[in-house]
């Protein structure tokens, strides 16, 4: 791409700059909309009321309530695909969703143009629809963008600026109107003719569709497919027909094999069940592991070592757990199975026990990004746990974090829940302290994706460093014999033993914003720029 072409790019989506908040540059405009840079963790109050679609009436909708069309092509032109109109899926199909690539093949033969995606998150399957955004059938992404799709904008490609949200901020931006949703496709492994839908029973399950609650309600016209069609009523519903437009019955929906993560393992690294260990230990040292308390662990190796942990020192002193927030998996439905856990509050479900345990327990209950972590309402479910334990690719001096880019710059992760569960009781991130020999732990985070002020303990292999602000945790653990440091010692260690990497190369090209859970502007993604 020639720089004529970039400069032009960057004067079509984009503003000047300002300073935020959080002493970060970000644009006032972006792809034609008015940003609201970050004004600080809980200072933007929204006004206005929320945002609804056009009335509808029973009477343009078949009475007989069977709302069934031949094709999803069909759906699609009825409910009237043109150029730069918002199409939204959501992500519980993850790798191995044949659905949204499916959407945009149609969209190509049909010769649309700037069209906005707009997933709940993306997956290494949708490297597919990479031709179509450089041919101008997709404009750019309004979700995150994984592997090739984070390589592919970060290389500049993209004609559009993503936005980067949390799950609770998309919630946000669709209830608030920032984001306005022309055409919902939702994708069901279980669902009626009218379509009210759920993702527990078929060969596609995946336990809930809490991530496309918001799509189903906003959205002017709404597509539910299924591969697994079944008399009315399809019971229970978890999205309701009364705000559906059209239903699809197709073949295949997903690859079962790739739908199911990846992740749900527990870590066999010595170094990093050693960080799993202190963190439990920190807990248990804090006070925090007491009976009725509430945690939320996450399905990476990682996590899931620290949640057996848990077990362990619950099982020995007796205590049982009010809730857990998931990600459900097969550990913490075990744990539920076993009594240690009144209910499991999940958001996702990450293998089949936890698609098992929805269907059959009442007390695994689903939730959606409204009731856990919409910011933009009378409260939500981050706020009540006791606990979480998340990850992060790089920790400053000042305990910001960022979850979105490499430490060679480029963007390979979404945000997801994470920066909802910072306003969690304590945020615990137990990260090892370097990778590949580069340091986890540096002066200042490449791309700021949460305030250090609401990131309470980093853990490593190395020893813990604790917030100087959270000084009733300091001395909670002032006798218990762990190896707390401060995070100046942990990055010292880091650098003797890795040096001190290049920073990136960055072009003044911003490709993505990362938003508060808020909707204000956080902070940018720039591209990757050439070493000299």
């Amino acid at each position: 791409m020639s720089k004529e072409v970039i400069m032009k790019l960057k004067k079509e989506t984009m503003s000047e700059l300002v300073k935020n908040e959080a002493g970060r540059w970000v644009p006032v405009e972006v792809n034609g909309q008015t940003q609201i840079p970050f004004k600080g963790v809980a200072a933007y109050k929204p006004r206005g009321k929320k945002f609804g679609p056009a009335v509808s009436s029973c009477a343009d909708y078949p009475a007989d309530g069977n709302k069934q069309v031949d094709s999803l092509r069909t759906a699609l032109v009825k409910a009237g695909l043109r150029d730069g109109l918002c199409i939204s899926t959501h992500h519980h199909f993850r790798n191995g969703d044949l659905l949204a690539n499916q959407i945009f093949d149609i969209a190509k033969e049909l010769g649309v143009k700037d069209l906005v995606w707009f997933p709940s998150a993306s997956f290494p399957c949708h490297e597919h629809l990479i031709p179509y955004l450089e041919d101008g059938t997709i404009h750019h992404i309004e979700g995150s963008m994984n592997g090739p799709l984070g390589r592919f904008a970060s290389e500049g490609k993209m004609k559009g600026v993503g936005i980067l949200r949390s799950h609770g901020g998309r919630y946000q931006a669709v209830q608030d109107g920032e984001v306005k949703i022309d055409i919902a496709v939702i994708g069901a492994a279980c669902a009626d003719s009218f379509g009210n839908a759920n993702g527990l029973y078929g060969s596609s399950a995946t336990g809930l569709l809490g991530f496309a609650l918001a799509d189903s309600q906003y959205a002017e016209k709404v597509i539910v497919v299924t591969d697994n069609r079944v008399p009315f009523p399809c019971v229970p519903w978890q999205i309701q027909g009364n705000y559906v437009d059209f239903t699809v019955q197709v073949d295949k929906l997903g690859d079962p094999e790739k739908i199911i993560s990846g992740t749900t393992r527990i870590t066999k690294s010595p170094d990093r069940l050693y960080m799993a260990e202190l963190t439990a230990r920190f807990c248990e040292a804090a006070g925090i592991i007491k009976d009725g308390f509430s945690f939320q662990t996450g399905a990476g190796g990682t996590s899931l070592a620290v949640s057996e942990y848990f077990r362990e020192i619950m099982q020995e002193k007796g205590i049982k757990a009010r809730f857990a927030r998931g990600g459900s998996n097969k550990y913490l439905v075990s744990m539920l199975e076993e009594g240690l856990i009144d209910y499991i509050l999940d958001g996702q479900t990450f293998d089949l026990e936890g698609v098992r345990s929805m269907s059959e327990n009442p007390s695994h209950v689903w939730t959606s990004p409204f009731t856990s972590y919409n910011y933009h309402g009378k409260g939500n479910f981050a706020g009540m746990v006791d606990v979480v334990i998340l990850g992060a690719t790089e920790i400053d001096l000042n305990f910001n974090a960022n979850v979105v880019t490499h430490s060679d710059g480029y963007l390979l992760h979404g945000i997801g829940g994470w920066q909802n569960c910072l306003f969690s009781k304590t945020v615990i991130l137990p990260v090892p302290l370097f990778r590949d020999r580069i340091p986890v732990i540096v002066d200042e985070v490449t791309t700021l994706c949460g305030p250090g002020e609401l990131i309470d303990v980093v853990v490593t292999e190395r020893g813990i460093a604790i917030n100087p602000l959270r000084k009733d945790l300091l001395d909670a653990v002032k006798n218990s014999g762990l190896p707390v440091k401060t995070i100046q010692e942990l990055k010292e260690m880091a650098d003797q033993i890795c040096g001190v990497p290049e920073k990136p190369v960055f072009d003044d090209q911003i490709i993505a914003l990362v938003k508060w859970v808020d909707g204000t502007v956080l902070d940018v993604v720039r591209k990757v720029g050439e070493k000299p």
